[in-house]
């Protein structure tokens, strides 16, 4: 499909053979196999070595594979870095991203060793360098070594720690760096997920965090356990009653004789071109959603 749905992004921890397997039958859009926070250092190794062969093995079906690699100024993150190479995920997900310099560095070691073109680079946006240098980091993508940023994941918990403010219901004292990001990675065609909502036994405050993020324009959300899948697929999903509004502007601007108007009246309604840019998006995202649960 030309378009892939991001609504739904779950952390598996690497060292959890288990958690892998199962990976593998969850109505998730992304799988993020972690090898950073979620993975205990006496079971770095261990991780690498179980997330690298899961990936080799594939079967995944419509999941979208990315692994998290821990900081190339670790002693884990260069190891982590030509494993997941190797193993050829759709996207390498690369932690606390302060700079464009950042981006570069992982984009060169890939195109150093001749790393599959597919291979996409994903930016966890989680320290208040990042948030300051947002847009620095999203414009990495006119540059040879950062062409392959596609996405930005938010890493609220660490950005709430880092940061020291509060974490409250509307996220208020978090909501204009997340903004921030969002502007940015637009500006740049770049996809961004939303950070975790932590409390997975509070669905009434995940389902309001959901409705937020989506509110905010996110693509999606990131999860830390199954039970907030359903919701998530759900809020980030195009209501049916908006593609079909969607269908019906882009036929009535695709028509032969509308192809010079710019503004028209739809039932009732004032509706300019750009209405039928945005409905396009929409219906694209319905139709990878659609094909996604046919397969």
């Amino acid at each position: 499909m030309s378009f892939r749905p991001r609504r739904t992004a779950l952390y598996m921890p690497g060292s959890n053979a288990r958690a892998l397997e199962k990976a593998r039958s969850l109505d998730v859009d992304v799988l993020l196999l972690d090898l950073e926070d979620a993975v205990a250092i006496d079971m770095k190794d261990v991780a690498r070595t179980q997330v690298a062969e899961a990936v080799k093995a594939g079967g995944f079906g419509h999941r979208e594979v990315v692994i998290r690699i821990n900081g190339l100024e670790t002693q884990w993150g260069s190891d982590d870095l030509a494993a997941a190479i190797e193993a050829k995920p759709d996207a390498i997900l690369v932690p606390k991203v302060n700079c464009a310099e950042d981006v570069y560095m992982v984009g060169r070691k890939m195109n150093d060793v001749g790393a599959d073109q597919d291979i996409k680079i994903w930016a966890m946006m989680e320290t208040p360098q990042g948030m300051l240098r947002a847009l620095e980091i999203a414009e990495a993508t006119k540059e040879y070594h950062g062409r392959r940023l596609s996405c930005f994941v938010l890493g609220t918990n660490d950005l709430v720690k880092e940061t020291r403010v509060a974490i409250v219901p509307g996220r208020a004292p978090v909501y204009g760096w997340l903004m921030n990001c969002q502007a940015a990675a637009r500006s740049f065609d770049l996809d961004i997920i939303d950070g975790v909502f932590n409390n997975f036994n509070d669905l009434d405050g995940f389902i309001a965090e959901c409705e937020q993020g989506a509110e905010m324009g996110m693509d999606g959300k990131t999860l830390i356990h199954p039970k907030q899948i359903a919701d998530c697929n759900r809020i980030f999903s195009p209501d049916a009653d908006a593609v079909a509004w969607g269908r019906k502007v882009i036929e009535a601007f695709d028509a032969p004789e509308n192809q010079s108007k710019n503004v028209m009246t739809i039932d009732g309604k004032m509706v300019e071109r750009l209405h039928a840019e945005m409905a396009r998006r929409l219906v694209d995202i319905a139709e990878a959603i659609a094909a996604r649960d046919e397969e």
